[in-house]
């Protein structure tokens, strides 16, 4: 490899749109791996642009840094990832993904009437969850999460 396929933290701030300090953290985090020059100073492989873009995303659907660690974890080291190895990761976080995009589904049809939240703050919430019932699934918005509204006992 040449000493001109490796970025500076500058150089790759300037590439993913990221501060350098976000870069020193994800690389602290192992989410990156710099090498050091004589001069100490941080040089980055061509491939970490897209490992960062990863991140970026990987972060707006949620994940935490551990489970983005253990997805990059799965790529080869030592070599730029191929299309082979992002197909991978993409197929181990399809059902995830598929989830969200169901919850996102039935926020978007759902939010402008009762979403089971126990809030107990709309007129409809007697009609969709007497006496909070919907606290007896848990916390949060039940009824967005999945769960199925409690009949009365009769």
């Amino acid at each position: 490899m040449k000493p001109t396929d490796r970025l500076s933290i500058g150089q790759l701030a300037e590439r993913t749109g990221l501060s350098v300090s976000a870069i020193r953290y994800y690389d602290a985090q192992d989410l990156i791996e710099a090498e050091r020059n004589v001069g100490g100073q941080r040089r980055f492989m061509r491939s970490d642009i897209r490992r960062l873009s990863f991140v970026q995303i990987m972060q707006q659907f949620g994940f935490s840094i551990d489970e983005i660690r253990a997805l990059l974890q799965t790529l080869p080291e030592g070599r730029t990832p191929n299309k082979a190895d992002w197909r991978q990761i993409s197929r181990s976080i399809r059902h995830h993904l598929d989830s969200q995009i169901e919850t996102l589904e039935k926020l978007r049809d759902n939010l402008d009437g009762c979403i089971g939240c126990g809030c107990l703050s709309l007129r409809n919430c007697e009609l969709y969850n007497p006496q909070d019932r919907a606290q007896k699934k848990g916390a949060g918005p039940r009824y967005l999460l999945g769960d199925k509204p409690i009949q009365p006992s009769k």
